[in-house]
């Protein structure tokens, strides 16, 4: 693991982590609430590094940190303490505006409720993230298309969520999370709400993205889920209480 002291410059210690291909870091990372008289520590100090290409499942309880986490890591949520890195960049100190810009460029998001817009054709919803970043209506329209193939879904590209079954609307959740060629794929329970077959579907949608070179950090709470991943870290009590590749 690539490590830091206080005392370096980020724009050295971002350098070298681009070098050594390092997508995701944290030093120290915490998030720490306060709840009446009692603080709690939803993530302690947790260090991490992900390089790219790699496949990782987070995993642990209810309680475990596991959602804070991807939280802290999705540019969501600012730690309380520690240093988190993404693509070389310094984002615990980042301002709103730069948040957004990482969240839009550099993460592309999976949920397990889908996140679509109801009125909304599958291409228009794949769309969005273009338009929040200023691309052009021809070379957006071509962009979001491109994605859709990539899940298998130029056919239904004009169908509206309501039109499609579980499966297809996470497909499309999916290339909207592809459509800016992000660092990272973050995917936040994305088989919870989806029958066993479909899982099955849409894990292996997550295994073809990854053999062609997608950076994919899986938060789950389902063992046969977490298994398609390479590595397996658990957290317990906002700390990580194994780390291990299993393939």
């Amino acid at each position: 693991m690539a490590t830091a002291t206080a005392t370096q410059d980020p724009k050295v210690i971002g350098e070298k982590l681009i070098r050594e291909n390092i997508v995701i870091q944290t030093y120290g990372l915490w998030k720490t609430y306060k709840m009446g008289d009692q603080i709690i520590h939803a993530v302690s100090g947790v260090d991490m590094t992900i390089r790219k290409g790699e496949y990782v499942a987070i995993m642990g309880p209810s309680g475990s940190g596991k959602s804070t986490f991807m939280n802290l890591i999705g540019a969501l949520d600012s730690p309380s303490a520690g240093d988190y890195y993404i693509r070389g960049k310094l984002v615990s100190q980042m301002n709103d505006d730069d948040l957004a810009h990482v969240r839009n460029k550099d993460i592309g998001f999976v949920f397990q409720t889908f996140n679509l817009l109801p009125r909304l054709t599958a291409l228009q919803n794949v769309e969005l993230p273009l338009i929040y970043s200023g691309i052009p209506p021809a070379e957006r329209e071509q962009r979001a298309k491109n994605s859709l193939a990539l899940v298998d879904l130029k056919k239904r590209m004009y169908h509206k969520p309501s039109e499609m079954s579980g499966g297809q609307r996470q497909r499309v959740a999916i290339a909207r999370a592809l459509v800016n060629d992000p660092a990272i794929l973050l995917a936040d329970e994305p088989t919870g709400n989806l029958d066993s077959a479909t899982s099955v579907e849409i894990m292996g949608v997550f295994d073809r993205l990854h053999a062609s070179g997608n950076t994919i950090i899986l938060v789950t709470h389902e063992p046969d889920i977490a298994e398609y991943a390479h590595r397996i870290v658990r957290l317990r009590d906002g700390k990580v209480e194994k780390d291990e590749r299993i393939k």
